[in-house]
């Protein structure tokens, strides 16, 4: 019998929003490492079911969607105590109404993406108001104008979420190994001047899925190893990143911001068909999707030094994603027809034979060349870690757990976003979820193995600009 450490009591009810891939695999974690009134625990989801797997254990199921006109009465009738913990995992609840609510009831809050209400990713037809940028700063301007108070932990899953925990992991490694090894940073100005200091250019949030299964993907199915519907939102967001101080070109198609942290761009093209050339230790050199995250602007942000309209330093920061096999033919599929699959489905853990999810950060252009920072693990090594989940998504459960405990121990902390918290106390937290945990040097830069027989547009004074990372 495994003992698992208690972290802490909730006190008042813990309601769980959403209960797909990421609430289901949320749920032990809560159960083994919070001391709770089991009574108070419900999940707030509309899907029927669900209804039996949370009955046969003993789980209160609340069988509604939460929406913009009913979220204060429903999260008011649960919280009517004036306290408890609001998990939110669902797509198509806004976060920042929710969270914004459990702080006026003094409800603690965390989420692991800023979601929008329903139809927002394929009705608002001003394409900058559809990126993570604009959704981001109406959090950041939330804070500005309510510091303080409960805590409301904002994009807190695997990425965004963990990887900024692992940006500040890597940054000590780097340091340590180029002789520049010190106390760490204690706060924001101090990792910024940290990365600049040690000559980082940028981050990938480099990603490669290796979970498949027995069974060819049928046509006509999105099949992935996480939320279809989340990935699908954000696929058809427009491309986006984090622009560094370092960058001499910018693409035709992309726009900047005149107003808030002015840390990113966007592009005039969705995310999911827009490739960037990238590195994991794995496959070594490979495609990955630009696809738009919230941690692309935010890390970018936090590590500015100076002003946001003229930094004297800023790192370009962005998600390299290579998902699952069957999900990029997925992909494939959606976007050459024109139009959704009607069947989605995500992959199991029992039904993957083979696999791993390799998620780090690829920091770049210091005088190691390349550092990939992250967690390697294996669907195999997940099933016997926690149920109900493959590696895809204990990746993102065990952050969730990890900012859970982080806002408990710190319960009037303000709105914060994982850049602004202890980095080591939460992967003390989650580590042991992540399997092995690992840094790789590597010699590897865009400009290598590249098509000799068709020249491309490049510019070989300096391997890391942007220009030679984004290859469509």
């Amino acid at each position: 019998m495994t003992t698992y450490p208690t972290y802490g009591r909730i006190d008042g009810p813990i309601a769980i929003i959403g209960f797909g891939s990421i609430g289901r695999g949320t749920l032990p974690l809560i159960e083994r490492h919070f001391d709770y009134d089991a009574d108070k625990l419900v999940v707030i989801e509309p899907d029927p079911g669900v209804h039996t797997f949370l009955g046969q254990r003993k789980i209160r199921h609340l069988q509604t969607a939460i929406t913009r006109e009913n979220y204060r009465d429903v999260l008011g009738q649960v919280f009517a105590e004036g306290q408890g913990f609001c998990v939110n995992l669902s797509v198509d609840t806004s976060s920042l109404d929710i969270m914004r609510f459990c702080r006026e009831i003094g409800v603690l809050y965390i989420d692991t993406v800023v979601e929008p209400w329903a139809g927002f990713y394929f009705e608002t037809t001003e394409n900058a108001e559809r990126t993570n940028y604009a959704l981001r700063q109406k959090v950041r301007d939330e804070k500005a104008a309510n510091p303080g108070g409960p805590t409301a932990v904002s994009c807190c899953g695997a990425n965004p979420g963990m990887v900024s925990w692992f940006v500040k992991e890597a940054l000590l490694t780097l340091a340590k190994d180029t002789g520049r090894e010190g106390d760490a940073p204690t706060d924001r100005a101090g990792w910024a001047g940290l990365m600049q200091t040690l000559g980082v250019k940028g981050v990938h949030i480099a990603e490669r899925d290796t979970q498949a299964r027995r069974t060819p993907r049928p046509r006509g199915t999105f099949v992935n190893t996480w939320s279809v519907e989340g990935f699908i939102a954000e696929g058809f967001q427009p491309a986006e990143l984090g622009w560094g101080t370092h960058e001499t070109w910018m693409p035709e198609n992309a726009h900047g911001y005149d107003t808030g942290c002015q840390a990113g761009i966007w592009f005039e093209r969705p995310g999911a068909i827009t490739r960037v050339h990238t590195w994991c230790p794995t496959p070594g050199p490979q495609f990955g999707f630009l696809v738009t995250h919230n941690e692309a602007i935010s890390i970018s942000d936090y590590y500015t030094v100076g002003d946001p309209g003229a930094p004297e330093f800023r790192p370009t920061c962005h998600y390299a994603y290579h998902p699952s096999d069957d999900a990029v033919l997925s992909l494939h599929e959606m976007f050459g027809s024109g139009r959704q699959q009607t069947r989605h489905h995500i992959l199991e853990a029992d039904e993957i034979v083979e696999g791993i999810d390799e998620l780090g950060v690829l920091l770049y252009g210091h005088e190691k060349n390349a550092l990939w920072y992250g967690s390697r693990l294996s669907n195999a090594e997940a099933m016997e870690l926690a149920p109900y989940q493959n590696a895809t998504g204990l990746q993102v459960t065990s952050a969730v757990l990890a900012g859970m405990v982080w806002a408990l121990e710190n319960p009037t902390a303000g709105i914060v976003e994982t850049d602004e918290m202890d980095h080591a106390r939460c992967l003390e937290v989650q580590r042991p979820y992540l399997g092995p945990v690992e840094a790789h040097y590597t010699d590897w830069t865009p400009l290598q193995d590249r098509w000799e027989l068709f020249p491309e547009d490049i510019d070989e004074s300096d391997p890391w600009q942007f220009r030679n990372v984004l290859a469509s």
